[in-house]
């Protein structure tokens, strides 16, 4: 479990310093704004589908390490893929970090090094926060927030 949580660390800290997929795009078909109070962060999620494929999704805003890791490695993971299965993931991302169920964490590939978030319930908003505002683009709602 130690290996686990300082594989976590490293990520974090990593995607939190140097973001991937954190810019503008330039004719997003999809944004979704997220806000959470309980830290502020704030993120701006743009995305381009072209039918049931996502296309490309990049990101903007200020948050904390894991709201801006979480954000770049959903970016990563979902990038080329059907929002199918984006949101088969978000169910999957959303149990594992609330510590529910038994999620897929091979499914999850990468995604899985957020598994230790459920230990920190402060931290949960922060991890999910891109992944709600994903769904608030998808439906067509501008803003979400995690309160």
């Amino acid at each position: 479990m130690n290996e686990l949580r300082e594989l976590y660390q490293e990520y974090v800290l990593d995607h939190g310093k140097n973001p991937r997929n954190f810019r503008a795009i330039e004719h997003p078909t999809h944004v979704g704004e997220g806000y959470n109070p309980l830290c502020g962060d704030r993120i701006t999620l743009q995305l381009v589908l072209d039918g049931d494929d996502i296309r490309d999704m990049a990101f903007q805003g200020a948050g904390c390490a894991i709201s801006t890791a979480s954000a770049s490695t959903m970016t990563e993971a979902l990038i080329g893929r059907s929002v199918t299965e984006a949101r088969a993931m978000l169910e999957e991302f959303l149990q594992m970090v609330k510590g529910e169920g038994e999620p897929d964490l091979d499914a999850l590939d990468k995604l899985a090094v957020f598994s230790g978030v459920s230990e920190f319930p402060m931290r949960v908003k922060c991890a999910t926060l891109a992944w709600h505002t994903l769904t608030a683009a998808l439906e067509g709602r501008e803003a979400v927030t995690t309160e």
